[in-house]
């Protein structure tokens, strides 16, 4: 029988070994709560962040990174395939989509697995109720934000293409919009579930969400998108000269089902405020992802061998980077509020060293995030290269240019996003929304600048690998 004083501890508060327990949910005086009991721990910020080794941090890490390179692989193979197809080299703009496109793993995919993990992480999608209206919710949210995102990347797409070629064909334009928006939908509500099944899974196995949720989501994500682009091109592709209507049907009805999906997003109050604030990351990332595009398209007309490692590269660091951004998130939401952070004396803008080398939990993540870029691309570019099977080794040459880059790469988004995401919250915006859409296009321009330079500078020194196509 619990008494209303306990040594100072209120009726209905049991402490257990430094956990506080609720046994009364407070909306409701002396009432049960129906499923779980609230824990609230009573250790530090720094105590509580510490809790985690090397080891638990690694091995929930690194398994669901190797599912994922491995959709990444495949994601690269079916674009060195695709990029010979009458449609790709016919509408060559399409290539100009696929980072645009690939890119909504990161602004949409990721940031759902972020937002989703930190509410799981916080005890907020414990009961079932709280599950269907947070998913449903932020479903609807992604759907609506695919179909506007996919329509102004075709656009892009299209005003780039224009200005590359001086002059705009009608069909190939509806074509692009029609296959961005089918494209963007599909995918993003298909992933949108996988998501979110991970992240309720992960908290039943009492699994850290942000260690696994975005690795797995993102382990499909590249090769859906890229398959779906490919096919659905093609259906509209034929579909020119014989069926014109369809690609501008399929357009106008997407265009007039979105305020749909706008107002059944208003209505939930857990994507209200998303639905007004997190538009501008997510566009602003769809043009930095579209400017790497543009080199994209550049560079394959130039490296035929390019296409298939692009995929790997900007995957690999867009995963890193989101699974570290993911847990600085839940670390400032559960010991901050917004607006604060956990110290006072917490410096923003630190140097490499600290953020490497320091004895802080984030420091510790990255250090561990930084070991597994080369024994991850090491096994997907020969795994690649096994695949291809098209009697090219990789030269040494070619393995060391390559990790050179790719370590750049993560070292560089690692360090950005703990000063991103810092800065963010010292400013009160959500970095669960606002974050990883900045970070994964950033590791989409950076990664295909640096393997264009990677080759360019391949081809230069006389390296097989990079030889310039036909």
């Amino acid at each position: 029988m619990l008494t209303p004083d306990m040594d100072g501890v209120g009726a209905g508060v049991l402490p257990v070994d430094g956990v506080e327990l609720s046994l009364v949910d407070e909306s409701e005086t002396m009432r049960l709560p129906d499923v779980v009991v609230e824990t609230k721990m009573l250790a530090g910020p720094k105590e509580s962040n510490n809790n985690e080794t090397y080891f638990s941090i690694a091995i929930q890490v690194f398994i669901p990174f190797l599912i994922a390179g491995f959709g990444m692989v495949g994601a690269g193979l079916v674009l060195d395939i695709v990029q010979h197809w009458v449609v790709f080299e016919d509408i060559t703009e399409i290539l100009i989509l696929v980072l645009a496109l690939l890119g909504l793993k990161g602004n949409l995919e990721m940031t759902l697995a972020s937002r989703l993990s930190t509410q799981a992480n916080l005890g907020h999608m414990d009961t079932p109720r709280q599950q269907w209206s947070m998913i449903a919710g932020n479903i609807t949210l992604i759907q609506c934000q695919a179909t506007v995102v996919g329509f102004l990347a075709s656009v892009v797409a299209i005003v780039m293409g224009g200005i590359k070629s001086k002059s705009v064909e009608l069909d190939h334009a509806f074509l692009l919009c029609a296959s961005s928006l089918v494209t963007a939908s599909l995918a993003s509500f298909v992933l949108g579930l996988i998501t979110s099944a991970v992240i309720v899974f992960s908290r039943h196995c009492h699994i850290n969400p942000d260690n696994v949720a975005i690795p797995i989501a993102a382990s499909l994500g590249d090769v859906t998108s890229l398959a779906l682009l490919a096919w659905i091109s093609t259906v509209f592709y034929n579909a020119i000269g014989k069926q014109d209507w369809l690609a501008p049907l399929i357009i106008a009805c997407y265009l007039l089902v979105t305020p749909l999906w706008v107002w059944i997003a208003k209505k939930n109050k857990h994507t209200k405020i998303v639905l007004y604030s997190g538009w501008t990351p997510v566009l602003a990332a769809m043009l930095i992802s579209s400017v790497g595009g543009m080199i994209l398209d550049v560079m394959v007309s130039r490296h035929e061998g390019l296409a298939v490692f692009q995929p790997v590269i900007n995957g690999v660091g867009g995963n890193l980077v989101a699974v570290q951004a993911s847990r600085i998130s839940t670390a400032l939401h559960r010991d901050a509020e917004l607006g604060t952070l956990m110290d006072e004396e917490t410096v923003i803008f630190i140097s490499p060293g600290v953020g490497f080398c320091g004895k802080s939990s984030h420091a510790r993540t990255a250090r561990v995030l930084m070991l597994m870029v080369v024994p991850g691309h090491l096994i997907f570019i020969y795994t690649i290269n096994y695949i291809k099977s098209d009697n090219t080794s990789l030269t040494p040459l070619f393995v060391f240019v390559y990790l050179c880059a790719a370590l750049l790469q993560v070292a560089f988004l690692l360090y950005v996003a703990y000063i991103m995401i810092h800065w963010m919250w010292k400013h009160k915006i959500d970095p669960d929304n606002s974050a990883i859409p900045y970070l994964t296009a950033l590791g989409d321009l950076l990664g295909i600048s640096l393997l264009a330079v990677a080759f360019q500078l391949l081809y230069l020194m006389g390296d097989k690998n990079a030889e310039i196509g036909d």
